[in-house]
């Protein structure tokens, strides 16, 4: 929480808005560390390569573990 009492989310978080994000961008799971590639994609979903984060289906989560996609990090 800030000063002003609004949530500011934790440090890497993009909190759901895929505005934020770059086509190339790498996301990475907070619960398990599994890391979402655009260059990679997502052979459990049948997501294929050059797929960006933003263009994910809406129901789409972490492969590995289950997380909501909104709850990834950005990668620097």
């Amino acid at each position: 929480m800030s000063i002003d009492g609004r949530f500011q989310g934790f440090e890497g978080s993009y909190l759901g808005n895929r505005e934020v994000l770059r086509p190339e961008s790498r996301l990475e799971c907070k619960i398990c560390w599994w890391v979402f590639d655009p260059a990679v994609g997502d052979p459990q979903w049948q997501i294929p390569p050059g797929v960006a984060f933003a263009e994910l289906p809406d129901h789409w989560r972490c492969p590995n573990c289950d997380c909501d996609a909104d709850q990834f990090l950005l990668l620097p």
